[in-house]
């Protein structure tokens, strides 16, 4: 199967350079039912100087195959919100993130964007800076994690973490090329690594400020399910994707404001934590589906039934870094969210435990 998918690419190749008449291919974003994202496309005239989001039209899908809308009212409506150079088919074409939004003109049901947004914009005096870090398992086509035995297990975890060589690491070129994607593309990726289970691996999009991290979080999640496709992968965020002995995969997400970052900070961090942990199971309640397979107290993580902090602590709800400990400034990790949560609803219920 990767094989002829290779083969393939090799062909679409050399249709990619012809010209396009003046036209431009504009593929449409949108994040589904499930927690996925889905798009297509459509044509648009060659504007000097590209599209902003208010450049370019609204569009609709059928609701009611994504599990976002009723059969008898199936109209749900794209308005655009980003743009970005397209990766795949490169030229003039262009990537545009969108919000789902219902006839009726209010926010559909899975559109966690919009009130992140307003609320990110009440309090933007605060600048605050968001970095995430997405942990994932690269599956193949039978849903059996690259490089494991087809009968068993492969050896105990220890190599693998930032691992370099055969039989430490899997589907280095899936990484490498996800990685010039989101580079290409603008978003903000700061790194990524090999992580403690084969074949998982993570990557860190920020600092972002505001809306922007969830953006380009979810544009990055597009790339990687793209990338992969080429290659004949699946991309898995399930925070458990294998049962037993093996750590499972959350979506670390790193937080600080221009208080926090200042000399002194330390106490705005320290206020910050007490204010999460009165609200830990609001928290635990969008952080993600299965999260409890995950959140057991063992393999890096904290009890989902409690709270917990600590300095360079990696078994705590909450992590200071020691670096900050020392400054008595700079950021805290909120390590409880799931791999498979939804950057926007992270990031907004961080600002309204925090401000609201």
């Amino acid at each position: 199967m990767a094989a002829a998918q290779t083969s393939n690419q090799v062909v679409l190749k050399k249709y990619q350079d012809l010209p396009q008449q003046g036209s431009i291919m504009a593929e449409y974003i949108w994040i589904d039912a499930e927690g996925g994202t889905r798009s297509k496309s459509r044509t648009l005239d060659f504007k000097e100087g590209g599209y902003t989001p208010k450049d370019l039209p609204v569009w609709n899908f059928d609701g009611s195959s994504t599990g976002q809308a009723p059969g008898d009212n199936s109209d749900v409506y794209l308005r655009p919100v980003a743009v970005f150079p397209d990766p795949f088919r490169l030229h003039d074409n262009i990537l545009v993130l969108t919000e789902c939004w219902n006839a009726d003109g209010t926010p559909n049901k899975f559109n966690y964007r919009h009130e992140a947004a307003k609320l990110m914009e009440t309090h933007a005096a605060h600048k605050p800076w968001f970095g995430l870090e997405q942990e994932y398992t690269l599956l193949d086509l039978q849903d059996r994690p690259f490089g494991w035995p087809l009968a068993g297990f492969p050896a105990p975890q220890g190599p693998y973490y930032c691992g370099v060589g055969a039989g430490k690491v899997v589907q280095r070129d899936i990484v490498e090329a996800h990685y010039k994607a989101c580079l290409y593309t603008g978003v903000k990726i700061s790194g990524t690594n090999a992580e403690v289970m084969p074949a998982q691996w993570e990557f860190q999009v920020g600092p972002c400020e505001g809306i922007e991290m969830g953006d380009h979080l979810w544009l990055a999640r597009f790339l990687l399910a793209r990338v992969a496709e080429d290659f004949g992968a699946k991309v898995s965020v399930d925070p458990k994707p294998m049962p037993g002995d093996w750590n499972g995969a959350g979506l670390h997400s790193n937080f600080s404001t221009t208080e926090m970052r200042e000399e002194g900070g330390m106490k705005h961090i320290e206020a910050a934590i007490k204010k999460l942990e009165g609200r830990h199971m609001e928290h635990i309640a969008v952080y993600g589906e299965g999260n409890e397979k995950r959140l057991t107290g063992r393999h890096e993580t904290g009890a989902i039934d409690k709270f917990t902090y600590g300095v360079a602590n990696r078994g705590a709800s909450i992590r200071i870094p020691r670096e900050t400990a020392a400054k008595g400034y700079g950021y805290f990790e909120d390590r409880r969210p799931a791999s498979n949560a939804d950057p926007y609803r992270i990031t907004h219920i961080i600002m309204e435990t925090l401000y609201a």
